[in-house]
């Protein structure tokens, strides 16, 4: 008969889907509310012009506060005075610092003007530095002079020792050639321009040309490069427009409540140069007027517990790290945390027992975790506040408005079924651009048709809500079979006497890769490979090989990891008393 097409089947996520209407693992976020279609400069304008005198933000350890008027004023300021530096539309400006007032304002200063703000991590050393800057043709540079061991503007010295003789503003160096400005935040330095020069340098004339500019910029113009550092090779500059981020911290907002909570205030613990701080943070602020208190430039646990009592904040952020640091403060019963209702847990996988820990330990009822990468701007799956515990624990939420998802066998491509497991990819408004100057890494990570790969496997529910099971480069094909081994070592863990299992591959000649069990028995058991093998017999991988000796988990950097596998290469390397490798336990790609 005909086929009849049931658009009731797609889920709608104004609200926690609450009917599962889904058959297999694709999903649509229909929404009732339509896409922003305003730059950077345009969305802050109209924040500023609704509340002009709420307080944007507190820098607490700086000691500044600015409403969204001054902040306003200073972004003009600054954004004249880049243009009078001769930074024009399309230029990258490279931030390289801690959270610090200037860093959000630079954050906004450069979309005004259209130019392109580079987040640098500020734990670079020398070459990574060097290759960031080079990669993406810095024009300009902004950076303290040091930030604790960070010596900022020794290290640009040794890269461009041309700095030094150089007249401020017109630098010419061998090694990054596109480099004109380094603007010091601290304290003067030869050949570099000093923060307080910036902000008087925009005469009438360049405030007339920022005037004249605002016509020109798009909302689908780059605004802003993000590097990923990826488990592998060289950092990439995934490039995010205005359309991009707008709307994606436009639609975390409504998730969590920010267009109708009556004024919330966010604790921001988590850094700028990752897109969780600056679009989760900095653009909630210009999208919904949220207000924004940085406990301290660098993190700092017990100053965030302090900030959240002072500051009476309502909400607060944090990667899983913070939170554990947060929860075993020894003096924390003695902070008034009551204010604080709701929270996002996001950045590396969150384990359900922490996400309880918070809520009993801390109070903060609303926790909801986040998942997402810095290629998709970042958000792309959230809980709702009100979620049961069970749905905010176990799973990342559900699919967000205007985003599409499919869950697809690594191997072949197509659409695995409701349920099973795959990799997650991603379509709709928040894809990145591009990889800065690298069309071959965009091509391998962006299809013909339009869907981001995360390389992050996962499976959906009928209700569109996710669970995040690992990398796809922890994935083992054995004899054609697609083994998730995060899968494996849960079931392992159910066993009485397993106390710590990993599972990793080994090359074999039949098979490809065979499954090879770490196991740590608990204290004071013994157990055979042929004991686990039976209890295994039916439930998963029948043919696993198990090293009956106690390994040592170590934590290894990705090098030693496959250093340490090639151990494990053939079976001989069973028998023998070695440390097994660790699959680091890493989130989802620049898992943001």
């Amino acid at each position: 008969g005909p086929l009849n097409f049931q658009p009731e089947s797609g889920i709608h996520v104004d609200s926690p889907p609450t009917i599962p209407t889904l058959t297999t693992s694709y999903a649509h976020g229909t929404s009732t509310t339509s896409l922003l279609h305003t730059t950077v400069g345009e969305t802050l304008l109209r924040t500023v012009e609704r509340w002009p005198d709420r307080e944007a933000m507190a820098f607490l350890e700086g000691g500044v506060r600015k409403t969204f008027a001054q902040f306003q004023q200073d972004v003009d300021r600054a954004a004249a005075g880049l243009l009078a530096l001769g930074l024009t539309k399309g230029d990258r400006l490279g931030m390289w610092g801690p959270n610090t007032y200037e860093w959000i304002l630079f954050q906004f200063a450069t979309a005004k003007a259209g130019i392109i703000l580079v987040s640098v991590n500020p734990v670079y050393q020398l070459q990574e530095a060097e290759f960031a800057l080079r990669k993406v043709g810095c024009k300009a540079i902004v950076c303290p002079e040091q930030f604790k061991t960070q010596k900022y503007c020794n290290m640009l010295r040794q890269i461009c020792p041309e700095i030094e003789s150089s007249t401020p503003g017109d630098i010419k160096s061998a090694r990054l050639p596109d480099l004109r400005s380094v603007i010091v935040l601290d304290n003067r330095q030869p050949g570099m321009l000093h923060f307080e020069d910036v902000m008087e340098a925009g005469s009438s004339q360049y405030v007339q040309q920022l005037q004249d500019l605002q016509k020109t910029i798009s909302f689908d113009d780059p605004i802003n490069i993000q590097f990923t550092s990826g488990t592998t090779g060289a950092p990439k500059g995934a490039t995010l427009s205005h359309f991009n981020i707008v709307n994606n911290a436009y639609y975390v907002g409504k998730r969590v409540g920010y267009t109708w909570k009556p004024h919330p205030r966010i604790c921001l613990p988590v850094p700028l140069y990752h897109c969780f701080g600056s679009v989760g943070g900095g653009m909630c602020m210009a999208v919904h007027g949220i207000s924004l208190v940085f406990p301290s430039a660098g993190y700092d646990g017990k100053a965030n517990i302090a900030a959240l009592e002072s500051e009476r904040c309502t909400f607060i952020y944090g990667t899983p790290t913070m939170y554990v640091d947060m929860i075993s403060q020894p003096d924390l019963a003695k902070y008034d945390l009551s204010s604080v209702e709701t929270g996002i847990m996001a950045g590396s996988p969150c384990p359900p027992e922490l996400v309880k820990k918070v809520i009993s330990a801390m109070g903060i009822k609303g926790i909801t975790i986040g998942y997402g990468t810095t290629e998709n701007s970042p958000v792309t799956f959230c809980a709702d506040p009100l979620d049961n515990i069970q749905r905010k624990s176990e799973t990342v939420g559900f699919i967000m408005d205007h985003l599409e998802v499919k869950v697809v066998n690594p191997t072949t491509g197509e659409v695995v079924p409701l349920g099973e497991l795959g990799e997650i990819m991603i379509r709709g408004y928040c894809v990145m651009l591009e990889y800065w100057g690298d069309q071959a890494k965009t091509e391998e990570c962006i299809t013909k048709s339009g869907w981001y790969k995360t390389g992050d496997i996962g499976s959906l529910d009928a209700y569109s809500y996710c669970r995040i099971e690992g990398r796809i480069k922890d994935m083992l094909i054995r004899g054609g079979e697609n083994i998730y081994p995060a899968e494996i070592e849960q079931f392992l863990h159910t066993h009485p006497k397993v106390k710590e299992a990993q599972v990793v591959g080994v090359k074999d000649f039949r098979m490809g890769e065979e499954v090879c069990a770490c196991i740590k028995l608990a204290d004071g058991e013994k157990c055979t490979a042929e004991e686990i093998k039976a209890y295994c017999k039916g439930q998963v991988i029948p043919s696993l090989i198990f090293s009956n000796e106690l390994f040592y988990i170590t934590l290894s950097s990705v090098v030693e990891q496959f250093e340490r596998l090639s151990l494990l290469s053939d079976h001989m390397a069973l028998c023998l008393n070695r440390p097994c490798p660790e699959r680091p336990q890493t989130g989802g790609k620049g898992s943001y």
